[in-house]
């Protein structure tokens, strides 16, 4: 035998005989549901296969069971799958079982997101996450009747805040802003109907900071589109003046206020985080 086949036999002997330096294929997570059993299986390419007694219901980067509820008495199985990512929660998968066999559907597969599922007694009702200046459904879900709307949401800022409110220690996201009644007044009669790809664009975000003057700033980014419609938010609070910014189709970012009409603290911060050196 050749010294380089011999090395090779050697090393892969070496290799079996310690698991921990070879290559291996995860065990599938199993969940016993309704006499069969839910798998999640990491593929090769790393993806996750949901499966059900070996039929696929769902597959993507992200998949995870998160719990079984009873509804009227139908137990449904609630996993969430999605492709992971910044800002973007996975879609709900649900599963139940029927005379027929596993059954099941998928909740928010083609949106940023679905928020968790409350269940009721006969129903899964997923309330959504509301960004500044948005309004969007209500849905309930139940094994009888599918998925249906059950209203609408808007979304408003907490009644009885103000000004003298926003402060630095208090602000755990950009979008927190928003949450004082008088500044999201003052950012809505500014921004008009341009509030909502604003807000979006600042969703993405390492949380707010201040000047050395003590005006708050932030920047941010849109969900998995970082780079493409960043956004940038000042706030004067002594002299209740809000200041925003975002990247469009133009080199220079659109501005509200007129640029001429920033701080100097301000335009250098913005400047910095949107205009493409």
């Amino acid at each position: 035998m050749k010294p380089s086949v011999i090395f090779a036999a050697a090393a892969f002997g070496w290799l079996t005989a310690c698991p921990s330096l070879a290559q291996e294929q995860k065990e599938p997570e199993k969940i016993p549901f309704e006499g069969g059993i839910f798998t999640i299986t990491e593929t090769k390419e790393l993806d996750k296969v949901l499966a059900y007694d070996g039929k696929e219901l769902a597959r993507n980067y992200v998949a995870f069971y998160q719990r079984t509820v009873d509804l009227n008495g139908t137990k449904v199985a609630i996993f969430d799958v999605g492709g992971g990512g910044n800002a973007c929660g996975p879609a709900a998968v649900l599963a139940w079982k029927t005379e027929a066999g596993i059954q099941s559907t998928i909740v928010g597969a083609d949106e940023c997101g679905t928020p968790p599922a409350a269940a009721t007694g006969d129903a899964l009702y997923f309330v959504p996450y509301l960004r500044p200046g948005a309004t969007a459904p209500v849905r309930m879900w139940s094994p009888e009747n599918g998925l249906k709307v059950a209203g609408e949401l808007s979304f408003v800022p907490q009644p009885g805040t103000g000004w003298a409110d926003v402060k630095l220690e208090g602000l755990t996201y950009t979008t927190d802003f928003f949450a004082n009644a008088e500044l999201y007044a003052a950012a809505k009669a500014l921004l008009g109907n341009d509030l909502e790809n604003v807000a979006l664009g600042l969703s993405v975000s390492g949380g707010p900071d201040t000047t050395p003057s003590g005006l708050l700033f932030a920047s941010g980014c849109v969900p998995h589109a970082c780079g493409s419609a960043d956004a940038f938010i000042g706030v004067d609070v002594a002299n209740k003046r809000l200041y925003f910014a975002q990247q469009g189709d133009l080199p220079a970012p659109k501005t509200w206020p007129g640029l001429d009409e920033w701080p100097a603290e301000l335009k250098y911060g913005m400047t910095k985080a949107l205009v493409k050196q």
